[in-house]
């Protein structure tokens, strides 16, 4: 057992507060009983709270929570949100804080709910007296689903820190770069009808396959093309995820859809690959007039990229030990970027544990994890 009791507490009363975000309904759920559990928690050491509904989302809130006065100051940054489980898989309950094998076991331990419990047990010795610059804490909505929360926290501009670190799991190794993120449906519409008389109804599946032809060309030319050799996966990747259609073999079919995912690198802007997606199909298009429509699947995430050189990078460096690198997820930081601020994705945890069964904290990030913070806030506040 840690021997950080307080550390301990607000981790289980954390992990006990189901968030799930998901696109499927049944999954879904508020967070704002996370967001009241942090607001009293930081209203409590002296912050000032703000809690702002996310609009377009019923029941998704941020907390925005400041503690000093001044211009500029440390952000640090996080969401209160999970993903949903697959109880089969998990040896314990995912809603209750399990201490074994030196590790803490529970669904957003590492991602990232325990990043608020480090926050919360490194500011319980601050006062705004001490601090020339403020410190801030944001814990978003829909991080993990839409990111709305993140997306709505930049249209207000409500502060403009210095830096800004956002705790995702990172092994405490600083990521300065990742990829962007964008999932669209190909929908086809064709017309159904008896398969013994194929010249009576146009076959979506077959339509589809064309579609599947000229995304083949679009991906290859972007792996050709476009490269950054500061990721394990050095090239944009376009993935064909799901694709439905039909409902009988003797019928052709009238409907069919895809749906693809694509990740760009630092660089390419969402606009670009949007034409390039378009352009790709306009050939099948032309050829069924009006049966080949393209649609987002949910709100692009853009590419990420901090500068290597900069005064943040080189004093995280320092202080973990670790070199800045890439990753192929995406996270808020691109969004958290546009308040003008020096913005890395530093956190305690492996995100070789996010998203799966039996996720877990080691305790080997805890004492590092806790003095990473503690000097963030004296030199950027005191």
């Amino acid at each position: 057992m840690t021997n950080l009791p307080d550390f301990t507490r607000a981790l289980t009363d954390l992990i006990g507060v189901p968030s799930i975000s998901s696109c499927d309904s049944e999954w879904d759920q508020s967070n704002r009983p996370v967001i009241d559990l942090l607001a009293s928690w930081f209203a409590d050491l002296g912050f000032k709270i703000s809690i702002h509904e996310v609009p377009g989302s019923p029941g998704k809130y941020n907390l925005l929570a400041q503690l000093g006065e001044g211009e500029g100051g440390l952000l640090l940054s996080g969401h209160s949100d999970t993903v949903p489980f697959d109880e089969a898989r998990w040896g314990s309950d995912p809603f209750k804080l399990i201490d074994k094998d030196n590790k803490f076991y529970g669904l957003g331990t590492c991602d990232m709910k325990g990043f608020f419990a480090f926050i919360l047990q490194v500011c319980k010795t601050l006062s705004a007296k001490s601090l020339k610059k403020p410190v801030y804490i944001l814990a978003t909505a829909d991080e993990e689903t839409t990111m709305a929360g993140a997306r709505f926290f930049i249209d207000q501009q409500l502060i403009r820190p210095d830096v800004a670190i956002i705790g995702e799991p990172t092994s405490l190794e600083p990521v300065v770069m990742h990829k962007g993120h964008m999932s669209h449906r190909i929908s086809v519409q064709g017309k159904s009808g008896h398969s013994s008389q194929p010249d009576k109804g146009v076959n979506a599946i077959e339509i589809i396959y064309h579609v599947i032809e000229v995304l083949m060309l679009l991906k290859q030319n972007l792996q050709q093309n476009y490269r950054n050799e500061a990721f394990s996966v050095p090239q944009p990747t376009l993935n064909f995820g799901a694709i439905r259609g039909g409902d009988n073999a003797n019928r052709i079919c009238g409907d069919c859809y895809l749906d693809i995912d694509i990740r760009s690198l630092p660089g390419i802007k969402d606009e670009e690959l949007l034409s390039w997606l378009a352009d790709a199909l306009k050939p099948v298009a032309h050829l069924y007039p009006g049966r080949v429509h393209l649609k987002e699947l949910h709100p692009s995430s853009p590419a990420f990229a901090e500068d290597n050189t900069s005064e943040l990078v080189t004093k995280v460096e320092s202080l973990t030990g670790h070199c800045c690198r890439a990753v192929n997820y995406a996270t808020e930081a691109p969004f958290i970027q546009q308040l003008g601020c020096q913005t890395i994705v530093l956190g305690p945890g492996s995100i070789d544990q996010a998203h799966q069964p039996d996720e877990f904290l080691a305790f080997d990030q805890i004492p590092p994890t806790l003095n990473l913070l503690t000097r963030l806030i004296k030199d950027y506040c005191m």
